[in-house]
């Protein structure tokens, strides 16, 4: 087929753009969760492989009337299970003119426009999020390929100061490596550090306080190759990790600081918010997702390292058929991918549409909204678990069972999506506030339900 080179074929992407605004126009309208009988029509499809062709338009249509009834509505204003925000058109937008570019993202002299749109968007983060100037970047998938991402430059970067090259020699006989995190490290930090053979059990824990705060004086003494993982953002409570007094600590030693700011670093665009990153520059590396706070297309998780060079010397690749030579940057150089999508394009088109002060709007008003939630469910007798100090709510509705059982109903009423979490061993309801999305009336109307829903739920319980 020569697609796009006929003029009847260009019809299809109009198709396409037809059917994916009017996804979105008809979000407001619909269950955030998809209805059962949307989710069984999945199955259709699982058909044969077909012997030949399928007219485009056919398989267009067939994709949107199966898939999109059975899609979460996580675009919309009302999803508030994980902290993800809803696409900004403009970046759905520049994500489509990107595909259509198809641009394999790796090496400047081949693609030279996506690839002065990673380093201007690079940039422009660096200076967001109150990073070093000369910091170093690197697009990757998301939270756990930028913790990774950046935890391998680390690995190098100790074990260079050790005398030990290994990307070379690999671990093997390596001098060992200390990695210290916090009780409540998140998942990807722990399997970024196993993916780099530093082990997922061989960390060093260090007690959290009643927010899941890492406690600095429980801090073990730090010799040798050593990394210290802390946290920007705790998933559950959206507390932060003392850094200013972890990096002080860690300084002496020669330590490596690195922070999971998957989140909880965007809080550094805003300047009501910036204190609670207070020490975060003292770093040298940091991990965050523009997919969550800054609202752009999945996948576009970002990594950040002090000295570009650690980065590049852990990632850096050369081939005989590669036009690596060059006085521009090389991408590939600096994540864990040579083949990988434009994804900076989205973030560029974002950071540009929304400027400073439109991000740290973004960012406040999602916290207003949190605050709302906890303020309405705790005036309706539930108990809010923990301080709101950034996007996320922890609410209970009782004892375990009873939590779990309001949880449900709320899913499955569909006014609104909050998930399941457990916290220092109480069962909660996790309220994630990170769409651009999210208005007030949306706001109000979750808030709604939930207290409907939690009152008919206990009552239910009670006869």
């Amino acid at each position: 087929m020569d697609a796009y080179r006929n003029s009847e074929d260009v019809p299809l992407l109009a198709d396409a753009a037809k059917r994916a605004a009017r996804y979105l126009e008809t979000l407001d309208g619909r269950a955030v969760a998809p209805a059962a009988e949307a989710v069984e029509a999945v199955t259709r499809f699982a058909e044969p492989l077909p012997a030949g062709p399928t007219a485009p338009a056919e398989t267009l249509r067939r994709l949107d009337e199966i898939g999109s009834p059975a899609t979460m509505g996580m675009a919309g204003g009302r999803f508030f299970g994980f902290v993800v925000g809803g696409s900004y058109p403009v970046s759905v937008a520049a994500n489509w003119l990107a595909t259509a570019w198809d641009q394999n993202t790796g090496l400047w002299e081949v693609t030279p426009a996506v690839s002065q749109l990673e380093d201007v968007a690079l940039d422009w983060m660096v200076e967001l999020l109150g990073l070093p100037p000369g910091t170093g970047g690197a697009f990757v998938t998301g939270a756990t390929l930028a913790n990774f991402t950046a935890l391998a430059a680390a690995r190098h970067a100790v074990l260079t100061s050790a005398g030990w090259d290994v990307e070379g020699e690999g671990l093997f006989g390596a001098p060992p490596i200390t990695v210290i995190v916090g009780d409540e490290v998140h998942p990807s930090v722990v399997k970024g550090l196993g993916l780099l053979g530093l082990g997922r059990r061989r960390v060093v824990r260090v007690a959290t306080d009643g927010r899941g705060r890492m406690r600095p004086d429980r801090l073990p003494r730090i010799a040798g190759p050593t990394i210290v993982c802390v946290q920007a953002g705790n998933v559950n409570t959206g507390d932060y990790d003392p850094i200013a007094d972890v990096c002080d600590a860690a300084r002496p030693a020669g330590a490596w600081v690195h922070v999971d700011g998957a989140f909880g670093l965007w809080a550094a665009a805003s300047p009501k918010l910036a204190p609670l990153v207070a020490g975060v520059s003292d770093a040298d590396s940091w991990a965050t997702d523009a997919h969550k706070w800054l609202n752009v297309p999945y996948d576009s998780g970002l990594a950040f390292v002090r000295d570009p060079e650690a980065l590049r010397a852990a990632m850096a690749i050369t081939a005989a058929y590669l036009p690596t030579e060059t006085p521009r940057r090389n991408p590939s150089d600096y994540t864990p991918e040579l083949s990988r999508r434009a994804r900076g394009v989205e973030v560029w088109a974002v950071l540009r549409s929304l400027g400073r002060a439109g991000v740290a709007e973004l960012i406040e008003r999602c916290c207003r909204h949190a605050l709302r939630f906890a303020e309405g469910l705790s005036a309706a007798g539930y108990e809010i678990l923990t301080d709101v100090v950034l996007n996320q709510v922890l609410v209970s509705f009782g004892d375990d069972t009873a939590t779990r059982r309001v949880i449900a109903a709320i899913q499955a009423d569909g006014t609104c999506w909050a998930g399941v979490t457990v916290w220092q061993g109480r069962t909660a309801m996790r309220i994630s506030v990170s769409s651009w999305a999210t208005t007030d009336d949306d706001v109000e109307r979750s808030l709604a339900a939930m207290i409907r829903i939690a009152g008919t739920a206990a009552n239910q319980h009670d006869t």
